[in-house]
């Protein structure tokens, strides 16, 4: 009888203990939970604040510039930039037949550190047959310069100078390929022989097309970057420079008329072709195909009676070129559209070596980024209705 007295004693105890400790249990968890509630609010306080804040601080219209300090990147960058002056002897055609003048020339360029050796990277449209060329730098001190390699085709030109050291404070480069369309950049250049001139805007785009006349020929140049900061002559040859004022290519040309539409030689063409400017004066591996073309369109689709809204058309190809050695066909009928006039029943070219090609400027880009002379490349084209792929041996542009 006893046991079971202290059997009974000790369920209770047990009982009695899990009571209380249900009982502590419960007044942690209400009080957890209003500490949690508290935090919760207290947070969403901050967020609401912080949201606030932004909204508050928020510049109006273009936010890609926030953080952009002009300032400070045209501090670290000015004394890297030159003017580019000369002069050039231009020869016009009269009725009293051919007469010559002299004219004075001005661009910018900007300094290059390549193996240890200092260049002055410009425009080829600056240099071209340029006369007693000479560079400026931003303190006044002008020497002259000596045209180490140039490319038509890209634009580029490469120069050096007797400069003392403490006048070369070359820029670094960075990936053109990272750039993203939207992001802030910054021009740097002597617009008119304003000297160290800056403006900023924003990449508009990027593997534009751009034709440019010089005094040798017209070029078309691949895979330009267009940008929205203002440049006039004078601007040509200098940096164009992203947030942490890294080049990010080289202001090439403007477009008569416009609003603050320029065009630049991304970095990765430069860094690409510098070797072989320094080395041998000239960047001879520029890929051709031996082609003419246009874009292809709903108007053009509808009137070829294709559903290929896309890609580039051949309308031509010049004989004993890669394209008309690898058997691409151009067209044989015109028709007329808004007033243009188009070749048309030739191939299409939708995609090189797999990638997809919209349309001729994307064509361009490809073969400019991934494609030297010499290489075979995969076309897949569109003839007669069906998916063709064919193999051509690209060959060189020349000037």
């Amino acid at each position: 009888m006893a046991s079971r007295q202290v059997y009974s004693k000790a369920v209770i105890g047990v009982l009695l203990l899990c009571v209380v400790l249900l009982s502590a249990g419960i007044v942690y968890y209400n009080s957890a939970l209003a500490s949690s509630n508290a935090q919760v609010s207290s947070l969403q306080e901050s967020v609401g604040a912080l949201q606030s804040q932004v909204s508050t601080d928020q510049p109006q219209g273009n936010t890609s510039l926030i953080g952009l300090d002009p300032a400070g990147i045209y501090a670290g960058a000015n004394a890297s930039v030159v003017t580019v002056q000369g002069s050039r002897t231009i020869t016009v055609e009269t009725l009293f037949g051919p007469e010559s003048s002299v004219e004075s020339s001005l661009g910018s360029g900007f300094v290059v550190d390549y193996s240890n050796s200092y260049f002055i990277v410009t425009n080829f449209h600056v240099i071209d047959s340029l006369e007693n060329a000479t560079v400026t730098f931003w303190n006044g001190d002008a020497y002259l310069a000596t045209i180490v390699g140039s490319d038509p085709y890209s634009d580029l030109a490469i120069l050096t100078t007797k400069a003392p050291l403490q006048d070369l404070h070359p820029l670094s480069f960075t990936s053109s390929s990272s750039m993203r369309v939207g992001q802030p950049v910054i021009a740097i250049g002597n617009p008119f022989g304003l000297s160290g001139s800056v403006t900023f805007g924003i990449i508009s785009q990027v593997g534009r097309t751009i034709q440019y006349q010089s005094t040798t020929g017209t070029f078309t140049i691949a895979d330009s970057i267009q940008f929205s900061a203002p440049i006039n002559p004078g601007n040509s040859g200098g940096p164009l420079l992203n947030a942490y004022g890294l080049v990010l290519g080289i202001t090439s040309a403007d477009v008569s008329g416009s609003q603050g539409v320029g065009f630049a030689i991304p970095s990765d063409t430069i860094t690409r072709e510098l070797p072989l400017l320094i080395s041998t004066g000239k960047y001879n591996v520029h890929p051709y195909l031996g082609i003419q073309t246009d874009d292809m369109n709903y108007e053009l689709a509808q009137a070829m009676g294709t559903n290929t809204t896309y890609g580039v058309l051949i309308e031509k190809t010049d004989p004993g070129g890669p394209a008309d050695k690898a058997g691409l066909r151009g067209g044989q009928n015109t028709v007329d559209i808004g007033g243009q006039t188009y070749t048309i029943g030739g191939d299409i070219i939708l995609s090189v070596n797999g990638t997809r090609i919209v349309n001729y400027d994307s064509l361009a880009t490809y073969l400019e980024r991934h494609v030297v002379a010499g290489q075979s490349i995969q076309l897949g084209i569109i003839r007669s209705g069906n998916i063709v792929y064919l193999q051509v041996v690209v060959g060189a542009l020349s000037s």
